[in-house]
């Protein structure tokens, strides 16, 4: 069974905890990230945040969906050529900006000014620190989402899980549910990249919000608590191999697991 692995949806999150965008290809770079994931984020207040010497921070420290649902309200395109990020709001552009420059990031600070006001703890500022990933882990790592996990997710909760809630870089589809907990240690033949499972995804808060809507509707970790006993739902993996990797292409374990 687990021989038809295969790819079903690549994800990158350009500006943490704002809108995915979905590949078809991508290169993978040894000890990298995909690139451009979580390349910017929102400070929420003062971080301590230095662009000069960029360092992991607690992601309680920026704009996330796991305190500021809201956030799900909005739809957002990055353009990975120019760096120009535009925010949807309410079915039209509410604004854009170029993050390189001074201009740029100031007008995306005054949107979410205007759109959350409630929820700052001070001005709101785009951080960007060279070859740094806004990572919820300290190690530059790409998620795994088994979609057979989310479907048993989904049955224990009684409701619709949208996979997205899990904010993952690649979705797999052809595992038994969980048996991505079952290949910490190994190797992934990825496309035509190598990776390897180094550690389960403890889950919060963030995966009760709908994606779409923005409400929290179901508690996925009380659901992955109650009905398997953990809170885990994904795995991390480090890119030990660089290549390039696609949707549809397959997924083979070579080592370990």
């Amino acid at each position: 069974m687990t021989n038809q692995a295969r790819i079903d949806a690549i994800y990158r999150y350009p500006v943490k905890g704002l809108s995915p965008q979905r590949l078809v290809r991508v290169k993978l770079t040894a000890g990298a990230t995909l690139p451009a994931d979580r390349l910017y984020a929102i400070e929420n207040g003062p971080s301590g945040f230095d662009p000069a010497r960029p360092a992991y921070f607690p992601k309680q420290r920026f704009l996330m969906l796991m305190r500021n649902e809201r956030l799900a309200a909005l739809r957002t395109n990055y353009d990975e050529a120019s760096h120009t990020l535009s925010i949807q709001w309410e079915g039209h552009e509410a604004a854009r900006g170029d993050l390189r420059t001074k201009e740029g990031r100031l007008a995306i600070e005054a949107f979410f000014r205007r759109f959350m006001p409630k929820e700052l703890n001070g001005p709101p500022k785009v951080l960007f620190g060279e070859g740094h990933s806004f990572s919820d882990v300290v190690k530059k790592v790409v998620s795994i989402i088994n979609l057979a996990s989310v479907v048993a997710v989904e049955t224990a909760a009684g409701a619709a899980v949208q996979p997205l809630r899990f904010r993952g870089n690649i979705y797999v589809s052809g595992w038994p549910a969980w048996h991505e907990f079952e290949l910490l240690g190994g190797e992934l033949a990825v496309g035509g990249a190598r990776l390897k499972v180094v550690k389960r995804i403890q889950r919060c808060a963030a995966t009760e919000v709908d994606p779409d809507t923005g409400i929290r509707d179901v508690a996925v970790p009380r659901t992955l608590m109650d009905n398997f006993g953990h809170a885990d739902c994904g795995v991390y993996a480090e890119v030990s191999g660089a290549g390039e990797i696609a949707v549809g292409d397959s997924i083979k374990e070579t080592a370990g697991g």
